[in-house]
């Protein structure tokens, strides 16, 4: 069943650099793509990369260098050229890691132990988030609309500043919440009287009508309410909508995901999976009352769930699912004419990245399509069976287990064999590591190359690596307790029963 397009507002792509950030040339081609798919802004979320200067300096990462102000400047005067507008996402209360993990900054944490959560009570932590946005405001000239975060405020209430606040009759955490948005988006509006806020809307949506009402947050912010699942639930979604709208909230943006939302580790982009979102969020757009002023859409795109977390999958293994996502939201449906303007556009067969196959077309080629292609190959590689479990194979476990490693009671012939598959498997995944790596390169820095590569492809080969360091160090001191030299530990035989990859190599 079809729904009307997206209603009128923009499409805007979130751009999470706290992960992967592409190397400045990557992003201007990508934002060039983005305009030609129908793309109308840029959620940016810098955290660590953007280049604070003065005492927030100590904010910019040290694994990988921060973009510099020219090259931040250049990327906003690129995508103004195409029609694009640049949002700023700044936290401003919850999901404050990359902050509160300095040991300077470690008492301006609501707990000691959550590095995410900002104590609301200390006036030093409000001037800390006026002088970020100060200067992410002033390094975007011309800026008319600014994300204040303030999503999954973890263990807000639970300090003990905040334990003697609520003990006063009446007060709630909710409140605790709300006095302190509110006093960052009153502070933003004296500095930049015409600024448009934006906030995430999910620690408001257990507050009741009254609540919200009584906030102060009334014609200071525009909620984006944000769910990323396949299954969003529609009446329950419409519902908060409305409830907002009610308060006095009558403009609100919607957030849907194209990446990074399957699990903390996703690896290869699942379309379909980001495709049924999008259907679910057409309902809810054709479902809600005309007094509901919806006045964009952010397609997000997470590269990391906060600050700590590993890297969820590249944008290259994404691109199809994005294209996908908004030829969905400008169809009303995923089409036979919106597949062909996907496939057509990135030159490919299929729209799931698993399976997008090849077209001869030069010049449809997407940016980081042959990153795209080899991560997909070298992620068949790393989760066939027979690599992956290599350990548990009947060879390995029969005849090189742990009791006969420790004892040297193993049998040469089956032990060199197991010890040239493992060889094999290393040598297969080596060659796939290093195109991998040498693609990577030239579109994300060093440091997301080796974060990668030890994230996905270590575990996997650490395992060979100590079987074929084992079989080596076990035959050698066989070797040594023999007066006579075996024969049979010095040959090299060829693998003759021990099954290949279950992968094309």
């Amino acid at each position: 069943m079809s729904c009307p397009p997206w209603p009128k507002g923009k499409k805007v792509v979130h751009l999470d650099l706290k992960g992967a950030p592409p190397r400045v040339e990557y992003l201007h081609r990508l934002i060039e793509l983005f305009s030609e798919l129908g793309v109308d802004g840029l959620l940016v979320e810098y955290e660590d990369v953007f280049p604070y200067d003065g005492e927030l300096k100590l904010l910019q990462a040290t694994a990988q260098p921060a973009y510099s102000r020219d090259e931040v400047l250049s990327m906003q005067e690129f995508a103004r050229s195409k029609g694009m507008e640049v949002i700023p996402l700044v936290q401003t209360f919850g999901h404050m890691e990359f902050v509160l993990k300095h040991r300077s900054m470690w008492h301006l944490r609501e707990v000691a132990h959550c590095v995410g959560t900002l104590n609301p009570h200390r006036e030093e932590g409000v001037k800390v988030v006026m002088e970020m946005l100060r200067q992410v405001v002033e390094l975007h000239p011309g800026l008319s609309t600014l994300h204040i975060g303030a999503d999954e405020v973890y263990m807000l209430g639970e300090g003990e500043e905040s334990k003697l606040w609520l003990a006063s009759p009446g007060r709630t955490v909710e409140q605790l919440f709300l006095s302190h948005v509110t006093k960052v988006a009153r502070a933003v509006k004296e500095a930049w009287p015409h600024m448009t806020i934006i906030m995430w809307d999910d620690m408001m949506r257990g507050m009741s009508l009254d609540t919200l009402k009584a906030s102060g947050l009334v014609g200071l912010v525009q909620p984006m309410l944000w769910d990323y699942t396949p299954n969003l639930d529609v009446s329950q979604t419409v519902s908060l909508l409305e409830k907002y709208c009610s308060a006095g909230m009558a403009d609100l943006w919607a957030a849907s995901s194209f990446k990074g939302s399957t699990s903390v580790y996703t690896c290869v982009t699942s379309t379909q999976r980001h495709l049924d979102n999008h259907l679910q969020w057409l309902k809810v757009a054709a479902s809600l009352s005309p007094a509901v002023n919806i006045k964009g859409i952010a397609i997000t795109g997470w590269q990391r769930y906060d600050h700590l977390s590993v890297l969820c999958e590249l944008i290259p293994v994404a691109i199809p699912s994005l294209a996908v996502c908004l030829q969905t939201l400008l169809h009303g449906q995923f089409s036979a004419e919106a597949q062909s303007k996907v496939t057509g556009k990135l030159g490919i067969s299929s729209v799931e990245v698993e399976t997008m196959g090849m077209t001869c077309v030069a010049d449809t080629v997407f940016p980081g399509r042959r990153l795209a292609e080899l991560i997909v190959e070298l992620n068949a590689l790393l989760n066939s069976e027979d690599i992956r479990f290599f350990e548990n194979s009947m060879f390995v476990r029969g005849w090189f287990s742990p009791y006969q490693r420790q004892r040297k009671t193993v049998t040469p012939l089956i032990t060199m064999q197991i010890h040239n598959q493992a060889s094999l498997y290393l040598a297969t995944l080596q060659q796939k590591v290093e195109a991998v790596r040498e693609e990577m390169a030239s579109l994300y820095p060093d440091s997301t190359v080796q974060e990668w590569i030890e994230e996905h492809v270590s575990p996997v080969t650490a395992p060979l690596q100590r079987i074929t360091e084992d079989v080596a160090a076990c035959l050698k001191e066989m070797q040594q307790l023999h007066t006579k030299s075996d024969p049979v530990l010095n040959c090299q035989l060829p693998v003759t029963y021990l099954r290949p990859p279950s992968v094309a190599l």
